[in-house]
């Protein structure tokens, strides 16, 4: 072998000289011991069976003996839906308290007198009444109309006559649009009822937010 090639293994076998030892003095991965609790007892073993994946466990380094590792049961998948319940309405607890917050904000900065607040809700108040309105007009207009197809029919039938077969349906379609107009207006009431309170409440909040700047600024 000349002595150029000897030169050019120079390099490789010194890096095969270095890293064998290096090699040779990593250690192997240290050894797990799992400890758990099985039928009331703690079970330890160096191994983990599958009826053990899923349970409470430490888990410790067996050259040393210290716990490296706490690991929680896995939770069923009623828990599972149970937790991810839990989050959705904390996060919406939290949006709601960021959005209370937020509208007591501008209530404060977005309005100077009581006056002025309620005039937001002149519409809403505007549109309950008209609806209230028209369902009051509707039924009145309806109930004079089915007076009069009733009367009509038992005049008929006093004077020994059939009721045709149009009429008496026009009395049952009569029948079936007051009672429509009835649910309506029974609806629109509650949401009358309902705005009534949200107003309210709004103010009295306005009133205790005032109170409280007040308060502070005294």
């Amino acid at each position: 072998m000349s002595a150029i090639r000897l030169l050019s293994l120079i390099p490789v076998l010194a890096t095969g000289l270095l890293a064998g030892p290096a090699l040779a003095q990593q250690a192997p991965p240290a050894k797990k011991l799992y400890c758990w609790d099985q039928g009331g007892q703690r079970v330890c073993s160096d191994t983990l069976p599958p009826e053990a994946v899923n349970a409470a466990r430490d888990e410790f380094n067996a050259r040393s003996g210290l716990r490296s590792r706490q690991v929680d049961r896995a939770m069923s998948s009623d828990e599972r839906t149970e937790a991810a319940l839990a989050k959705v309405q904390a996060d919406n607890e939290q949006a709601a308290e960021q959005s209370r917050r937020r509208t007591e904000q501008a209530l404060l900065s977005s309005f100077n007198s009581e006056a002025e607040l309620r005039r937001v809700f002149d519409e809403r108040i505007a549109m309950a009444d008209n609806n209230i309105n028209t369902a009051r007009y509707n039924i009145a207009n309806l109930r004079r109309a089915l007076v009069s197809q009733l009367s009509q029919a038992g005049d008929r039938e006093l004077n020994g006559q059939n009721v045709a077969d149009k009429p008496a349906a026009d009395i049952m379609e009569r029948r079936r649009e007051l009672a429509t107009q009835l649910r309506l207006l029974s609806a629109f009431e509650q949401q009358r009822s309902e705005l009534d309170g949200e107003i309210e409440q709004t103010l009295q909040r306005y009133r205790s937010l005032k109170g409280l700047v007040a308060a502070h600024n005294g």
